[in-house]
C-alpha cells in the first residue's frame, strides 16, 4: 500500500501493479484525478524528510529520482525522468534527467574537511623545518637527526595500511578522531622534550598515528559520487598545499623568540586538538553518498555473525549467560576488528592493483629525485642567491595549489577518463624533467617549475582516482594507506639514489627521474592496451 510503500523500487510508473489494496477512506491529492489502481503522481501521506535539508512530504516529491536514498527523494537511480521543482531546488537532477550534479548541502561539510586538511599541514610544516636544528641544540649530530627522520618514514611505511584498514572496519570519523588526538599529544610531547630520547619517543608516536591526510581523502571519497571525486580531491590537495606553504613562514618568525621551538610545538598541538573538535562535531553519517553499513563492515550485527561463525569453526559452545555476553561485548569485537583488518590487507595484497602501485612508485620516486637537489643545482648552475631560490620554491608551491583547484575541470575535459589523463600528465612531467636538466637560463627553470607543478598535481589526483575506481567501497581506507606506504618507500630510496647520482653530475637526479617516469609511461601504455583489448572482447561477446 502507499502507506507501506518500499523506499526502493525500480519499476516504472506505467508498469505498477493495478491491484493495490487501498486503505478505506484514502485521500488523494486534489490535483490527481485518477483511480487508486492507476496510482496518482502525488500523495499527501507524510513519511519522513527525504533530504537533511529538504522538509518535503510525499506530496512534494517525485516518484522517480536519480540520486541514492538518503540524498534525494525516493528510490535509487530509477528511471530518469524530466525535471521537477524539488529536484531543481535540491540540485539532484538536471533537465531531461541527466546525470546528478553536486548537492549544495554537501558543500559546507566538504569545506570543513578542507579546513581540517589545511590546518593539519599548516601545523606540521611549522614544526618539521625546525626539528633538525632542535636536535643539534640538544647535542645530537647530523647523523642522529637523519636517523630520526628515517625512523618516522619507516614507521609510516608499515602503519599507513594498518590505520587505513582500521578506518574501513571501525569507521572513518572515529579513527580520524583517534589519530588527531594522538598526533596532537605527540607534538605536545615534542614541545616539552629536553633530551634526544623524548624527541625519538615523540617521533615514534607521530610516525604511527599521523595519517590524517590519508583518512580525510578516504572520508571525502565516501561523501561524493565517482564523477565528482577528481574535483573534490583536487580542491582538498590545494587547501592542504596552502597550509604547507604558510607554515614555515609563521614558524620562521616564532623561532626567533625565546623558546620559539617549544611555542611552535604547542601551537601545533593546539591545532590538532581544534581539528579533533571540528571532526567530532561534523554530521558525517548524514551526508554519506554510500550507506554506512555498506562502507564499514564492523557493525554490531557483523561482530555477532563473525563471532558465531568463529565458534562453529572451532566447535566451541557459546554461553548465552551474562559471562558470554560480556566476552562478546569486550574482547571479541576487538579480536574481530583485528581479523577484519588482516583480511582487508590480505585481500589488497592479492588484488590486481600492483600495476597501479608500480606506476605510483615510479612517478613518486621521479618527483622526489627532481626536488632532492633542486636548490643546490640551481645555485651551482646559475649562480643565483638563496633568496631567489626560496622565491622559486614558493612560486612552485603556489602553482601547485592553484592547479589543485583546476583538477576537476581538467578531468571533465577528459570526460572523467582519469587513466588517460594520468598518462598524459606523466608524459608532460617526463618532458619537463628532460628540459629542466638541460636548461641554460633561469627563465627556462621558471617555465619548467610552472609546468612541473601543474602536471604532478594533476598526476597525484589521477593516480588516487584510478586506484579508488578499481577497488570496492569497503576497502578505500586500506587502499589509501597502501598508497601512502608505496610513497614512503620512494621517500626512503630517493635520498640514497640522489646522493649516488650527484657524484657523477649535478643534473643527474632529474635525468634519472625522467628515466623512471619514462618507465612508468611505458607501463601505463601496456595497461591501457590491455584494457582496450578487454573492452573489445566484451563488445564482441555482446
Amino acid at each position: 500500500r502507499w502507506g507501506r510503500a518500499p523506499l526502493r523500487c525500480t519499476r516504472p510508473l506505467g508498469q505498477s501493479p493495478i491491484e493495490v489494496h487501498a486503505p478505506a477512506g484514502a485521500e488523494f491529492h486534489p490535483g490527481a484525478r485518477a483511480r487508486w489502481g492507476r496510482a496518482p503522481l502525488w500523495c499527501t501521506r507524510p513519511l519522513r524528510p527525504f533530504h537533511p535539508r529538504a522538509r518535503a512530504r510525499w506530496g512534494r516529491a517525485p516518484l522517480r529520482c536519480t540520486r541514492p536514498l538518503g540524498q534525494s527523494s525516493i528510490g535509487e537511480r530509477a528511471a530518469r525522468v524530466s525535471t521537477c521543482p524539488l529536484c531543481r531546488r535540491l540540485g539532484t537532477m538536471g533537465r531531461g534527467g541527466g546525470r546528478p550534479v553536486r548537492v549544495p548541502g554537501h558543500q559546507p561539510l566538504q569545506q570543513w574537511l578542507y579546513l581540517v586538511g589545511f590546518l593539519d599541514l599548516f601545523g606540521v610544516s611549522m614544526v618539521v623545518p625546525l626539528l633538525s636544528r632542535h636536535i643539534k641544540l640538544l647535542g645530537g649530530s647530523s647523523t642522529v637527526a637523519g636517523l630520526i627522520g628515517s625512523l618516522y618514514g619507516l614507521l609510516q611505511l608499515f602503519s599507513s595500511i594498518v590505520i587505513g584498514s582500521w578506518s574501513d572496519v571501525v569507521g572513518r570519523q572515529s579513527i580520524l578522531l583517534v589519530t588527531l588526538i594522538l598526533s596532537g599529544c605527540s607534538y605536545g610531547l615534542l614541545g616539552i622534550s629536553t633530551s634526544i630520547f623524548l624527541v625519538i619517543l615523540a617521533r615514534i608516536l607521530t610516525g604511527i598515528f599521523k595519517h590524517t591526510q590519508t583518512i580525510l581523502k578516504a572520508l571525502l571519497s565516501d561523501l561524493v559520487p565517482d564523477h565528482e571525486r577528481p574535483h573534490v580531491m583536487g580542491r582538498f590537495c590545494a587547501a592542504s598545499s596552502v597550509g604547507f606553504i604558510m607554515g614555515p613562514v609563521i614558524s620562521g618568525y616564532l623561532v626567533e623568540l625565546d623558546g620559539g621551538f617549544y611555542s611552535t610545538c604547542f601551537i601545533c598541538c593546539l591545532i590538532f586538538f581544534v581539528n579533533a573538535g571540528v571532526v567530532w562535531q561534523l554530521p558525517y553519517k548524514e551526508w554519506l553518498y554510500i550507506p554506512t553499513k555498506e562502507l564499514h563492515s564492523m557493525t554490531e550485527n557483523n561482530c555477532e555473525n563473525m563471532y558465531t561463525a568463529l565458534c562453529k569453526e572451532n566447535r566451541k559452545s557459546f554461553d548465552t549467560a551474562s559471562n558470554g555476553l560480556m566476552r562478546l561485548q569486550t574482547s571479541d569485537p576487538l579480536r574481530n576488528q583485528c581479523m577484519s583488518v588482516c583480511q582487508k590487507i590480505k585481500g589488497l595484497v592479492c588484488s590486481n592493483l600492483w600495476d597501479i602501485f608500480l606506476v605510483r612508485f615510479l612517478m613518486a620516486l621521479a618527483n622526489l629525485l627532481y626536488f632532492s637537489n633542486f636548490g643546490l643545482a640551481i645555485e651551482e648552475r646559475f649562480n643565483v642567491p638563496p633568496r631567489l631560490i626560496g622565491y622559486l620554491i614558493s612560486y612552485g608551491g603556489i602553482i601547485g595549489s592553484l592547479s589543485g583547484y583546476t583538477a576537476g575541470s581538467v578531468a571533465r575535459l577528459y570526460n572523467n577518463k582519469t587513466f588517460l589523463l594520468l598518462l598524459h600528465s606523466s608524459i608532460l612531467t617526463c618532458c619537463t624533467m628532460v628540459v629542466y636538466s638541460f636548461a641554460t637560463s633561469i627563465k627556462v627553470i621558471v617555465l619548467c617549475t610552472t609546468v612541473f607543478e601543474f602536471s604532478t598535481t594533476i598526476g597525484r589526483m589521477c593516480i588516487t582516482d584510478v586506484e579508488l575506481g578499481r577497488i570496492g567501497k569497503q576497502a578505500r581506507g586500506t587502499l589509501m594507506g597502501a598508497g601512502q606506504s608505496v610513497t614512503a618507500v620512494a621517500r626512503i630510496l630517493a635520498p640514497v639514489l640522489s646522493g649516488l647520482v650527484q657524484e657523477v653530475s649535478v643534473c643527474g637526479p632529474p635525468r634519472l627521474g625522467a628515466g623512471l617516469a619514462l618507465l612508468a609511461i611505458l607501463h601505463m601504455i601496456s595497461i591501457h592496451s590491455k584494457q582496450c583489448k578487454t573492452t573489445e572482447a566484451k563488445a564482441k561477446l555482446q
